[in-house]
């Protein structure tokens, strides 16, 4: 309608703007009807499917499996028949329950959380245990662990999947996690046409390659990344207050459950990095094992075992994947010395300092590089009847076993005088009837005058002159006596006693 000068269009009726408003109202109505409608359709959906088993083992359908175990966990350790639980971190994700049954009798639920902390296995372990279901825990006992709270780095810690609160299950019910875990898992199953169990549920030993080659990337990289880790250290007393606040009051509270801690055995290079570029934590580390054992020497329904000195496992370089992470093998061998209660592996309060003091010892003796792999070796010098250990604050493993180490040590190993010409780079070492000139990155090399070629040539390694420690000695007529035979275990003792050998 046109509209003439000094005209008004009419105005809306008030029964019009109320009609409006009643319409506002139906749809605004209906929308929060279809919300609410959508809301209980996927709640009941989520309810009655109950991907992460939350409520109940599933009947109606095959098991689904969820590989993130904060969310995993809770499911299995109420809904699941058991009467042995494994907690822990990576460490223990590849312990094959039915192993654990032989090894300890009864039945055997898995929950372990890879990369977790204390905090986060003290929920998982105070939730199975509420059920009333275990007489046993195993559990890995990682220093890291108990160095931080719950983490965040992998998103805030489903804490309502832990409690017995039904209201706040709404986060299970309508998470975007809940529905891509679902059908990701089922996308999973489909592809890899297998079935899901268990007894391999984490186990990731078949994905992953082992091998010294691998673990020797990481000990170049870790030396060179973790130099700078000392400066942040977590204070003991923080570590302490952990272990009181999630690790012990679970053992006294269930005083009726055995609870059997272990050290896992990482390689000897894992705490070779740690002694030279964080030595506070290192010893940290063992004081904190003592510090433990006085604490759980006062109870009888625990056992301790420490495998981290363990020789021919920890210089075994093959058997890990890095620094750390050991094969599905080892944690068989584990779990069998433990089921037999083996006397050189449990810990006591009179021989906690013994492990201590092995796995300082290993690592003095223990030499590594890319070329030549990691070797052992365990000197000692004969004095009369005595044979005094030998260590040296650095080494290296060269060609045909031979170690590299520094000149100054060497010479008052070997009660040698030491001149250095830095115009040559010749390193001269004056024995009692010899004297030997070597010169830095050569073969070249003189004994008492004469020419002569080293079978390793000297070497400067971050300011420190290393030499040949072995033909050293023969050249200045020490004899060195090697047993046994072994490519990568050397165990030589040197001696001074008139039977002078030439190289």
């Amino acid at each position: 309608m046109k509209i003439r000068p000094g005209q008004t269009r009419d105005k809306p009726s008030g029964s019009g703007r109320a009609c409006r408003r009643r319409d506002a109202k139906r749809m605004l109505a209906a929308f929060s009807a279809s919300v609410l409608l959508l809301g209980v359709l996927l709640g009941s959906f989520v309810y009655a499917v109950d991907p992460l088993q939350h409520y109940r083992k599933p009947s109606w359908y095959p098991p689904i499996y969820s590989s993130e175990q904060r969310y995993q966990n809770p499911g299995l350790a109420r809904n699941y028949e058991y009467d042995t639980i494994i907690i822990g971190t990576s460490m223990t994700e590849n312990f094959l329950p039915s192993e654990v049954d032989a090894a300890l009798g009864g039945q055997t639920l898995k929950l372990s959380i890879r990369g977790s902390t204390a905090a986060e296995q003290y929920e998982i372990a105070r939730l199975a245990l509420q059920t009333g279901k275990p007489k046993r825990v195993l559990w890995g006992l990682d220093y890291f662990a108990l160095r931080d709270g719950m983490r965040d780095d992998q998103g805030p810690f489903p804490g309502y999947l832990y409690d017995d609160k039904l209201w706040n299950d709404y986060r299970y019910w309508f998470n975007e996690f809940t529905y891509r875990q679902l059908f990701s898992e089922i996308i999973r199953q489909l592809l890899n046409d297998r079935k899901q169990e268990l007894e391999h549920l984490y186990n990731w030993n078949s994905r992953v390659q082992f091998g010294e080659e691998h673990v020797l990337k990481h000990y170049a990289k870790a030396r060179q990344s973790e130099v700078y880790f000392g400066l942040s250290e977590t204070p003991i007393e923080v570590v302490q207050e952990n272990f009181n606040r999630y690790i012990l009051p679970l053992v006294q509270d269930y005083s009726e459950v055995e609870f059997i801690f272990y050290y896992p055995p990482y390689s000897v290079l894992r705490h070779a990095v740690w002694q030279e570029a964080n030595e506070q934590r290192f010893e940290n580390q063992l004081t904190m094992k003592k510090w433990i054992q006085e604490r759980f020497s006062r109870m009888s329904n625990v056992r301790v075992y420490d495998f981290q000195a363990k020789a021919d496992w920890t210089f075994n370089l093959d058997l890990y994947k890095d620094l750390s992470h050991h094969t599905q093998e080892l944690n068989s061998q584990i779990i069998r010395l433990i089921g037999r209660d083996d006397s050189r592996y449990r810990v006591t309060l009179d021989n906690v300092e013994q492990f201590n003091e092995q796995l300082r010892q290993q690592i003095r003796e223990a030499a590594a590089s890319m070329t030549y792999g990691l070797h052992r070796y365990r000197i000692f010098k004969q004095e009369g009847k005595r044979l005094q250990p030998v260590s040296f604050s650095r080494h290296e493993t060269a060609a045909d076993g031979e170690l590299l180490v520094p000149a100054k040590q060497a010479a008052e190993l070997l009660e040698a005088g030491l001149a250095w010409s830095p115009e040559d780079k010749m390193l001269t070492l004056k024995g009692e009837s010899h004297e030997l000139q070597l010169t830095v990155g050569s073969n070249a090399a003189r004994l008492d005058g004469s020419p002569v070629d080293t079978p390793v040539p000297a070497k400067l390694t971050s300011g420190t002159t290393m030499i040949p420690l072995r033909y050293a000695a023969s050249a200045l007529g020490w004899t060195t006596e090697a047993q046994p035979p072994d490519l990568r275990d050397h165990i030589w003792t040197l001696s001074l006693d008139g039977n002078r050998q030439q190289p």
